[in-house]
């Protein structure tokens, strides 16, 4: 996968890019990156990228030739006929792991970091295909943003993580929260591991996970369930754990 990111801080990609899981996937060759500052390609003297809103108002817009020129110019060197681009934006979608695992069926994606009071509307109309929002908030800029959606598609490319069952297993990739995890010493200051991870049972070992991770989602974020398709033993073991709520 080849990832470009259009943004006034280059510096702060370096190391997010360098570090951990994004730094393994490109050592593997799994996923490629270019950081972009888009300011190059501003075709004004004083390399201005921003200018007032028509009508008026508080701050300062992001204009609209600076970022068509980028994305026509990392177009032109893309093999992908048609590369995802993507608005770091609050009034984007609401970011979740079914959008990253759509995302990371893709060969590239570019990434449109913003910095200013908003963008010009021609860039969400022409340029854009996907405009995403990490949360209900409001950030100074669109980079922490594109860090956070990066990291989520590149660790789902085949062959990043060490074990491939990974991913799958991973809270929201099965639709619940993921089980709670032990590991030694069994005995901690009095608190034991439970005794079902113990047995040496796989099948009582995987009832105990399925259970634990269902009461988790219970407990923690119940509107998953709205969405989740519950499976006949599922159903009675949550029925069994609203009465003893």
């Amino acid at each position: 996968m080849r990832i470009d990111v259009l943004t006034l801080f280059p510096e702060m990609f370096s190391g997010v890019f360098g570090s951990s899981i994004l730094k393994k996937a490109q050592e593997k060759e799994a996923a490629s990156y270019n950081v972009v500052n888009f300011r190059d390609f501003s075709d004004n003297k004083h390399n201005t990228v921003d200018d007032y809103p028509y009508g008026g108002g508080a701050g300062m817009v992001l204009k609209a030739q600076p970022i068509f020129d980028a994305v026509d110019h990392i177009r032109s060197e893309s093999e992908a006929s048609k590369p995802r681009v993507i608005l770091l934006c609050p009034q984007g979608e609401r970011y979740n792991q079914k959008k990253a695992e759509e995302l990371a069926k893709e060969d590239h994606l570019i990434f449109i970091c913003g910095h200013y009071e908003g963008y010009d509307e021609r860039i969400r109309e022409h340029v854009v295909t996907d405009e995403i929002s990490i949360g209900d908030y409001v950030l100074t800029g669109g980079e922490l943003g594109a860090m956070v959606v990066i990291d989520s598609v590149v660790r789902l490319l085949p062959g990043v993580l060490g074990n491939e069952d990974s991913p799958v297993l991973d809270s929201y990739s099965s639709g619940l929260l993921e089980h709670p995890h032990y590991t030694r010493p069994y005995d901690f200051r009095g608190m034991k591991v439970p005794d079902a991870l113990m047995s040496g049972n796989h099948k009582l070992i995987e009832e105990w996970r399925k259970k634990e991770s269902l009461r988790r989602t219970l407990t923690r974020r119940p509107d998953l369930l709205d969405s989740y398709e519950l499976t006949p033993a599922e159903k009675k073991w949550l029925e069994e754990m609203k009465k003893n709520q």
